[in-house]
């Protein structure tokens, strides 16, 4: 709900802490009294330190990801928190007075949780402000009861670590979630008010916000340097306990978002919206279906039918981006991964038709990892290199810009921003480099994705 350079959805999204009055256009959250529409700024907090340092957090979150997915039919639970595969905070208000809250927000996932604290007197004596929900510090907390039907859908802790049992009519529910790298979160399943702030500067509220309450953290995945300081995870996957489908009633079972070039300096905002969103971009969206896969309910999985390179349709199968009846394979759109990983055989195709075009010299010591890339050096013309394009499922086509998948990974080098997918069950991944400068719209209701190109600059 978790393949190379990584940014968000994801998906990391970061507010600066707020006073809960006071609207600020760039880094307030924003409810539109009119729309109903929340809006929360995007920001992108801490740059990778190399192209290598992302392909290796991106290959961690898919292997992630891909062992989540196949543990358990019925669990709807998949976590990007691990190895920095996140890079996109929001800022969640959460109790009784409002304690503002850093999470990382991600579409791979669907539980709400957040480090939790029982300290009751002098808290920031021994922890920093804002690093941990007080929970004696709120008056809206509560538990769900341990035989909850909500309690279902959250994953048990053992026998021996207090997982529920005939006999105890009264105890509260208890989750218990463990990462590929050996890091935990557990504690229980709680339920909590959050707050946002109007467009009138009103202090609006939604009761009864299911979510993780995590009294034991541990590990690199969910506590080291990688997790950059965040207190939690808000998971904005297609599963019953994730963020947009408790909210969904609210702000009409949609959300999108618009992730802007992070490499700009300073970098653009960028905006993560709940609702139903009124943008010039609106009129030229285009839209595909999402697809359904029988052991998960957290993914956005589209249909790719095929590949073109310069408008030439590349030799693929369209059965490599199928799903099967196991669940293995189908393309989801993530914005907690950076690059963009397609099949194996369909990466060698896309690989070749880009190598025929191209004739620039290989750069001396290529970077590692990337498979294809150009030393640029001494070209005094404009750049021109192949457009890629991926005709979907509903007569849609997505046409990145080259600059979503040809990167400057160092002085003079551009890389090709695709890996292949070669393990066995693995799925492709649309990540978030390749999302930039586009308007993506989730609507869960219809069950179809939009995009817009031009709408992107208009939110």
């Amino acid at each position: 709900m978790f393949l190379i350079i990584t940014i968000i959805i994801i998906i990391l999204f970061t507010l600066t802490h707020i006073s809960h009055s006071a609207v600020n256009r760039h880094n307030t959250t924003v409810v539109s009294d009119n729309h109903h529409v929340l809006k929360l700024p995007l920001h992108h907090i801490n740059p990778l330190q190399s192209p290598s340092d992302a392909i290796s957090s991106d290959t961690a979150r898919l292997s992630v990801l891909l062992a989540t997915l196949h543990r358990l039919p019925n669990l709807p639970l998949t976590s990007g928190a691990y190895a920095g595969a996140g890079q996109y905070f929001v800022t969640l208000h959460l109790g009784t007075p409002p304690q503002p809250l850093l999470l990382i927000a991600d579409t791979g996932s669907d539980l709400i949780w957040v480090t939790c604290s029982a300290c009751r007197n002098d808290c920031a004596a021994t922890r920093p402000p804002h690093s941990s929900f007080l929970v004696r510090h709120s008056d809206s907390y509560s538990l769900h009861h341990c035989f909850d039907r909500a309690c279902k859908l959250v994953p048990q802790p053992r026998p021996n670590r207090g997982a529920c049992k005939p006999t105890r009519l009264h105890s509260p529910c208890r989750y218990e979630y463990s990462y590929a790298d050996g890091s935990i979160t557990s504690g229980f399943f709680a339920k909590e008010t959050t707050s946002f702030n109007s467009s009138t500067g009103k202090l609006l509220q939604h009761d009864s916000l299911a979510f993780g309450c995590g009294f034991k953290i541990s590990g690199p995945s969910v506590s080291g340097p990688s997790f950059n300081g965040a207190q939690g995870i808000m998971g904005l996957g297609r599963g019953p306990i994730s963020f947009v489908t408790q909210l969904g009633h609210r702000f009409g079972n949609k959300f999108s978002y618009c992730l802007k070039d992070y490499t700009i300096a300073p970098p653009p905002t960028s905006y993560l919206m709940i609702g139903n969103v009124a943008t010039a971009g609106k009129s030229k969206m285009l839209y595909t279906p999402l697809k359904t896969n029988p052991i998960s309910s957290t993914f956005y999985y589209i249909g790719i039918k095929d590949v073109y390179v310069d408008n030439v349709k590349l030799p693929i199968s369209p059965s490599v981006w199928d799903i099967d009846e196991l669940g293995n394979g189908g393309t989801i759109v993530d914005s907690g991964t950076t690059l963009t990983f397609i099949p194996e055989s369909a990466y060698r195709h896309v690989l070749a038709a880009f190598r025929r075009r191209v004739k620039l010299p290989a750069p001396a010591g290529s970077p590692a990892n990337f498979d294809l890339c150009y030393n640029v050096s001494g070209i005094s013309r404009r750049l021109s290199l192949p457009r890629l394009r991926f005709k979907l499922v509903g007569n849609s086509a997505f046409s990145p810009p080259v600059g979503n998948y040809f990167i400057d990974t160092s002085e003079d080098v551009k890389c090709l921003a695709l890996q292949p997918v070669a393990s066995t069950g693995g799925f492709s991944v649309i990540g978030n480099l390749m999302q930039q400068g586009f308007l993506f719209e989730f609507d869960i209701e219809r069950s179809q994705l939009g995009f817009s190109r031009t709408g992107c600059s208009k939110s």
